[in-house]
């Protein structure tokens, strides 16, 4: 397995995450979003978010498995903006094509978790799809349940596909 750092992005990565979020978007495994984005959305995505809903990035160590850089990301998101809910984290994590499955998902949602509980988050939450196989079994292994499916939630590529909700209390 190969070693990662974590870090907090800055505006700088924003052509590293435009490029694997555009990824996951082109994969049609872990988004419902159509629409690919661009470095200068994804600065200015990052230069909104508050304290409350930091952006990390995965960086591969020299000498690792293939090239140096950033290698995925990950997010804590707002679940809901009514003031009842601000305790309750959603998350994104994406990683690079060629580094899935090589324990850089684990690290980044291991520290998305820890800074959900520094946070002062009581649970954290997501939508997936139910084939993202690999998704699901890592968020299990991290101690997230199925709550339930939302049956024909979004239209991809002219079809109807659900999504799986799971939690995860802190």
């Amino acid at each position: 397995m190969s070693e990662f750092a974590i870090r907090a992005a800055t505006t700088s990565d924003a052509a590293a995450i435009c490029l694997i979020y555009n990824q996951g978007i082109e994969d049609r495994i872990a988004t419902l979003e159509t629409e690919m984005r661009t470095p200068e959305e994804r600065r200015q995505w990052l230069a909104a978010r508050g304290p409350r809903h930091p952006v990390f990035v995965a960086e591969a160590s020299p000498g690792a498995e293939g090239p140096a850089g950033i290698v995925g990301w990950g997010s804590l998101n707002v679940y809901n903006p009514r003031e009842a809910y601000r305790y309750v984290a959603d998350f994104s994590v994406y990683i690079e094509r060629g580094w899935r499955g090589r324990g850089a998902g684990r690290r980044l949602l291991t520290h998305l978790i820890e800074q959900a509980r520094a946070l002062d988050y009581h649970k954290m939450m997501l939508s997936t799809f139910p084939f993202n196989e690999s998704g699901v079994a890592l968020y299990e292994r991290m101690g997230f349940t199925k709550v339930g499916v939302f049956h024909e939630m979004g239209r991809l590529d002219g079809h109807w596909v659900d999504t799986l909700i799971m939690e995860k209390l802190l």
